[in-house]
């Protein structure tokens, strides 16, 4: 049995890519002036955004980390969402926003978000590098958007396909030879 060749192309250059989160950076800026922001970056390929998004707020900035699983080792959820670690910090009367690399079936970042609203925030936002609306089973409210992008398999920025590619400085599609 033969092995798929994987052949990448890039969707969304380096330089776009940063142009936008430099762009989100200012407007959630804007939203949270003279307020504390506490970004929940989900784990694993959230966390390359989270930090150059963080890197671009100005209003002070805490960060904590979830680790939501609902793939394994395939290109589509499973649908069946567990958390894999819990914050560290409560987020109890915190500006939170859950910082997320992509959102597609909607179904993991729907659950998170009723988890956390359940722990009394201040607030409670989203902000996805990446949204695939096509794939949407589930609605969530989308507060911050990078780029909505066609339902294609992505890799690069955080994104993976079985923890490949996640150091790609490029949003690239994964087709298969």
């Amino acid at each position: 049995m033969s092995e798929k060749k994987e052949i990448i192309s890039v969707l969304l250059s380096e330089e776009e890519v940063d142009k936008r989160i430099r762009e989100m950076g200012e407007q959630i800026s804007r939203d949270y002036e003279g307020k504390s922001l506490h970004l929940v970056s989900i784990l694993r390929g959230g966390v390359f955004f989270s930090c150059e998004l963080a890197k671009r707020i100005t209003v002070p900035v805490s960060l904590d980390f979830m680790s939501v699983s609902s793939y394994g080792m395939d290109t589509k959820s499973s649908g069946v969402v567990k958390v894999v670690k819990d914050l560290d910090d409560s987020i109890r009367d915190k500006h939170v926003l859950v910082v997320e690399d992509i959102i597609d079936s909607g179904r993991t970042l729907n659950y998170l978000l009723e988890v956390l609203k359940g722990r009394g925030p201040a607030s409670l936002k989203l902000c996805t590098m990446l949204d695939k609306p096509d794939r949407r089973v589930v609605d969530v409210k989308v507060d911050y958007r990078g780029f909505e992008i066609p339902d294609k398999f992505v890799v690069g920025y955080g994104l993976d396909y079985a923890q490949k590619y996640r150091n790609l400085p490029y949003i690239g599609v994964v087709e298969f030879e």
